[in-house]
Parts: structure tokens; sequence; C-alpha cells
């Protein structure tokens, strides 16, 4: 069962009425899936024999049941209720995405179609300067204001999903990270937490923050650089996981991805005979010097916790067996979990390089190419978002999650203020078989958006109760949700 809410904003107490209604207020149908919002204890019904009352709420089309105790005051109901309404909208509109992916730089169309059912719901978003991505206010300009960010762009893989109807319809493109269900997630809560204001109950601004290019990567500093974040006190993003469950959240706090940066190394000399060596410099053999070392040098420059690798992934030198040659190249990733070391690194691996160069009397240059730094999930972000879940998932519905060495853009946020990413959950439950992101089959269980839109929800209105009502001298203690 769900938690009760840790305070109900004064004014918001849930209403109460003489008439029951049945179970199967707020609960859907979607494509041959039962009571989608009924997964992990979500859907806000009663237990069996507990009363229960017909409330009207923001949005709703018909009377929404709420049990007795109702976690968060009359925010599960209106969840529930928008998402009868809303849930196969949202599911179609990944599905649209899905067969129509657009790699990072190129999402026009997506953006185009975000920003149409923005405007249609009365909001009014911004395009990016570079015509694909966009940002979306919502709510009053006065008080804290709360980020919720959603990476668009697609990936270069074939998509090799059978027998589904919402395969790429674009060679050689697919939204195999999930990026089209992070898109349809945040434009849900986005469309919920457009009628709490319009209903005068968001307690501050929430922003809509819709990036491109995060696969490229570099989409995250586009939004920067066109003030997406200014004004903005936190942020927070939810990433699919195939590896967790849906109606799961997992959650860490501090370093839950990796810096991920790119290295070229080249080696010159002046080449010879491989019968004179001792003429010359043998470059190849300072290369393999160079490549065998460095990675074991650098690691201990730093905090082993800091996780800091160089691992090479393309090596190239020389053309016949008995030439020295004249220049040879590595190329290879330097992945960290830690910030500071992450921005010791170039300088570290230069001074590195030249010692062994030297050594062996040839000359090295590197080219070092950012990627991402990594992200740093903030404990007072990443509580909000635990008791968010509280509100509106079962009482084990957050786990655990590990760190990754993999890269996210969003650590460019988490670079200017505090924040928080999570993984979400999106396989089936007690289905078989391994799945991972970046593959050409990959897919979710499409019940994850209803899930991923309640968390977004609850967790923007639990950071922003954070800071009192606009206007309040002071917090109002214990009143996390509206």
């Amino acid at each position: 069962m769900t938690h009760p809410g840790p305070g109900v904003m004064p004014g918001l107490e849930p209403p109460t009425a003489a008439s029951p209604v049945g179970r199967d207020a707020g609960t859907a149908d979607v494509n041959g899936i039962a009571d989608v919002n009924g997964i992990a204890g979500m859907n806000g019904a009663a237990a069996p024999g507990e009363a229960v009352n017909a409330v009207t709420v923001p949005g709703a089309s018909r009377p929404v049941a709420v049990p007795p105790v109702l976690g968060g005051a009359a925010l599960q109901p209106q969840l529930d209720a928008f998402l009868a309404d809303h849930e196969d909208e949202l599911i179609a509109f990944r599905r649209d995405l899905h067969m129509h992916p657009e790699l990072g730089y190129a999402e026009h169309r997506t953006t185009g179609k975000i920003a149409e059912r923005l405007r249609a719901a009365g909001l009014d978003p911004v395009i990016l300067p570079k015509g694909t991505g966009l940002f979306c206010d919502i709510g009053p300009a006065d008080g804290t204001t709360v980020a919720l960010r959603a990476d668009i762009d697609a990936l270069p893989l074939e998509d090799e999903k059978e027998g589904v109807p919402y395969r790429s319809t674009v060679p050689g493109v697919a939204h195999a990270c999930g990026h089209d269900v992070h898109t349809a997630m945040v434009l849900g809560a986005g469309l919920f937490l457009a009628q709490q204001a319009e209903a005068g109950l968001l307690p501050g601004r929430v922003r809509l923050l819709f990036q491109p290019a995060e696969e490229t990567p570099g989409g995250a500093l586009d939004v920067m650089a066109a003030g997406g974040l200014a004004g903005v006190d936190r942020a927070f993003a939810l990433h699919c996981d195939p590896r967790i469950e849906v109606g799961q959240l997992g959650l860490r706090t501090g370093p839950i991805t990796a810096a991920c940066d790119k290295v070229h190394v080249k080696v010159t000399g002046p080449g010879g005979h491989t019968a004179r060596p001792h003429l010359t410099a043998d470059l190849v053999y300072a290369l393999a010097k160079i490549v065998t070392e460095l990675p074991s040098a650098l690691s201990r420059r730093v905090d082993p916790r800091s996780s800091l690798s160089l691992v090479w992934g393309r090596i190239s030198a020389g053309s016949v067996a008995n030439a020295i040659p004249d220049d040879g190249i590595a190329e290879g990733t330097v992945r960290c979990l830690d910030d500071e070391a992450w921005h010791r690194a170039p300088e570290m691996m230069k001074a590195l390089l030249q010692s062994v160069a030297a050594a062996y009397d040839v000359e090295a240059s590197l080219e070092y190419v950012r990627g991402v730094p990594p992200t740093v999930n903030e404990a007072t972000s990443v509580q909000m978002l635990r008791d968010a879940a509280a509100q509106v998932m079962d009482e084990d519905g957050v786990v655990p999650t590990p760190q990754s060495l993999g890269g996210e853009d969003f650590g460019w946020y988490l670079e200017s203020i505090p924040g928080a990413l999570a993984r979400l959950g999106v396989r089936t439950p007690g289905s078989s078989g391994e799945y991972d992101l970046h593959r050409g089959d990959f897919d979710v269980d499409e019940r994850c958006i209803a899930v991923g839109l309640r968390v977004l929800s609850a967790t923007a209105l639990t950071a922003l109760w954070e800071g009192g009502r606009p206007g309040d001298a002071e917090p109002i203690e214990g009143a996390a949700l509206a």
C-alpha cells in the first residue's frame, strides 16, 4: 500500500462525499493491458472493506475514488483522474516518436510535436536557437523553480524489434535508449502540473526541459546557453533502466553516472629500419609503452574511489614489418565518477604522456575532447525523490541502483544547480532474458509512462513545497504535496 503523505497543505484536506464509487474509477485498459494504474499499488483504490468517497478533482471528467487516508492530500485521485483521461494519449505519443526517431540536432519533427501539444494546453514553449529542443514554464514565477528534463534524440542504430506496430520507420535510426519514453513522461507531467497551476495548486514554477542531442552530446550546454536553467533551483530527471521492473524506482546519492571524455594521442619520430633501432627512435615500442603505462599511472594520481579509468579502443602505427614508422596513434576514453578528478584529468594525462615519450626520444601530442561530467546526485534532491515516491508508489517501489560508468549529460546541469537523476524501471515483471540500453531490440513495458508521470509530478510538488507557498515568510512545515 502507499504511504500517507508527510502533511497536508492547509485548506487542501481531502473532501468527503456520501456516495461511494467503484474501483474502476481512475483505471484504464490500454492496448490490452488491464488496470495499468494498479501496478505496484498505485491506483489509489481502497482496500477490500474500506470505505470509499467520491471526490471531484481538477481536470477529472467524473468523480474519483478516494480512500479515507490519502497520501499527499488530493494528489493521488487527481493523478488517477488525469491518467484515466490521458494515458492512452501519452502512450500513442511515445509510439509516434518511436516510429519517427531523429538524431541529435535533427529533432525538428519531435520538437514540433511537443510544442504543438503544449500550446494546445495553453502553454508557451520556447524553441532553442538551433531549432530543436525547447523549454516551457508552468505556474507563477515568484517562488521556487523546479526543472524536469527529458532528452528527445535517438541513436544511429537499426530497430531490430519484431511484431510491434511502432517499429522505427527511419532506416538506421532508433529510440534504443528510452528518450521517447522520457519525453512522454515529462510532457504528461507538464500537462498535469498545468492543470494544478490553473486550479491555483502549484506553489511555484515548473520548467519543462526537452533537450536535444544528449547522445551527441552537447544538448545540455545548448539549453543552458539559451537560459534554460536561469532561475532554476533544482533539476530532476528519470532514465529508463531495463534491468529494473516497471513499478520500481532506482535511487542513489552521489555519483550515478560517470564523466566520459575522448582522447587522441599522436606519437612522431624520425622512422628507420628495424635492423637499426639504436640509430632512430623505436616508435612502435614507445607507443606500446604509452598505451600500457598511462592507464596505471593515471589511476595512481587520484583517489581510487574516483574510479578514473583510461581504456584504449584504437591503436595504429606502421605499414610493413621491417620499417619503424614515423608516426602512430592511440585513441580511447577516460571515465570518472568524481568531479574533481575529472577536472584534473587532462593536465595529469598530458604530463604523464610527455614523461613516457621523453624516455624513448619521441614526440607525443594529446588531443583531449571533453564529453560530459559525472552526474552527481545531491542528497537533499534524492530525498525529495524518495519522499515523492512514497506518495505514489508501493512501499517497496524504491530500490538502490548501482553506479554506472556510462555518460549522461544531465551532469552538466548538476554542475550548476542541485538535483538528481533516478532510474525508472521499464522491464515487465517476471519477464525472462537480459535487456540493456543501446540495443536494436530495446523496448519498454509502457506502463512505465504512468509510473514516471506520477513520480515526476510528485517530485516537482515536493520540491516546490520545500520553499513554502510563494510570498510566505516561512516554509510550511510538512506540506510536501498539494
